[in-house]
């Protein structure tokens, strides 16, 4: 029988029962914040999206990426949600079936900042003007 080389699994991505877990807590954090079930003003105060939640290959630790609507007050609101974490993980425990209730981080999700930051790069000067010389030269071609 083949020997697997473990350093393979270092560069795929999470399993499908990783994914598959995370995805599940993820709805059972976007309920109990819906709900309100967290007595805290900071968290009672902000709409916030749990975006993902990624869990590690044990299955014992989950980082649950968050936004306050708009992005205003991230620090306080991460801040509530870990004074508030062993709260939480019992809930998601009761909600999740796992044999280990998972360690729940929460962290800012930066994909909105990224797409922001691409958006800006493609309607920067030097970008339009890069694609107006494609264009140029498109049509110089067709003609």
């Amino acid at each position: 029988m083949p020997r697997r080389d473990h350093s393979e699994g270092a560069a795929k991505g999470p399993s499908q029962r990783q994914l598959r877990v995370g995805e599940t807590i993820r709805h059972a954090l976007a309920e109990l914040l819906v709900r309100g079930e967290i007595h805290d003003d900071t968290i009672a105060s902000h709409v916030i999206t749990v975006t993902e939640v990624r869990m590690s290959p044990d299955l014992k630790l989950a980082t649950a990426y968050i936004m306050p609507l708009g992005g205003a007050d991230l620090k306080p609101v991460l801040a509530a949600l870990d004074r508030n974490r062993k709260y939480i993980r019992s809930v998601v425990a009761h909600a999740v079936n796992l044999k280990f209730a998972p360690d729940i981080r929460f962290r800012e999700d930066e994909t909105f900042e990224e797409a922001m930051r691409i958006e800006r790069l493609l309607h920067s000067p030097k970008v339009r003007q890069d694609l107006e010389k494609a264009d140029e030269a498109d049509d110089n071609r067709n003609e």
